[in-house]
């Protein structure tokens, strides 16, 4: 089933600066694992995940758009790949069958509300050890992008609120009850920070 904006999401992930082989690098997956992908989009990284988790493993790719869902659903059925899930979510969250090791969350950070209500009611869905790991679109002010340039300035995301400012993430994932444990620097765009559940 033919969807342009999946295809466009997954395309964009898929590009080089995107760096998709250094994000999955740094989650450490391992064989066996159980992962959500929120606001999971056209799956790129759900179906990257299931190859990661093999087929012991399980990929719940997350969404409130059903005719994305389907899209997923079709490509990891091409791919042969039957360790995939897809999970209809509502704004005030979503059930699974089981807890998971990670919850993914990228560049759909911005689009939820009351994050720290929403995060805080997520750590159930999460075992004990299990992490969280947040890609968002840093703010674009004039001298916060890490590579600044006039593009980024300049950007539909800056003048309509697509994005979150990383201070700003840390802040509210505390207040939801998790730590910050680990932050990478190595996207132009965005913050890439991993947060496990406060003990």
């Amino acid at each position: 089933m033919k969807n342009v904006k999946a295809e466009k999401f997954n395309e964009k992930a898929s590009r080089s600066e995107s760096k998709p082989n250094e994000v999955i690098a740094a989650l450490d997956l391992k064989p066996g694992q159980k992962i959500v992908d929120l606001g999971a989009g056209g799956g790129y990284f759900s179906l990257r995940f299931a190859e990661e988790v093999g087929e012991r493993g399980a990929v719940y790719a997350v969404d409130v758009n059903p005719q994305f869902l389907v899209f997923v659903s079709n490509a990891a059925e091409e791919k042969g790949l039957k360790n995939v899930e897809t999970v209809l979510a509502s704004e005030n969250g979503f059930s699974l069958p089981d807890k998971v090791d990670l919850i993914f969350v990228r560049n759909a950070y911005h689009h939820l509300r009351d994050r720290t209500r929403y995060f805080k009611k997520l750590k159930r869905v999460l075992k004990p050890n299990g992490k969280l790991a947040v890609v968002e679109y840093c703010d674009g002010g004039f001298f916060s992008f890490r590579h600044f340039s006039f593009k980024h300035f300049f950007s539909f995301r800056r003048w309509f609120g697509h994005f979150v400012p990383e201070k700003t993430i840390e802040r509210e994932m505390g207040d939801a009850g998790y730590r910050l444990v680990k932050k990478f620097d190595f996207l132009k765009e965005q913050s890439f920070s991993i947060f496990s559940k406060q003990r």
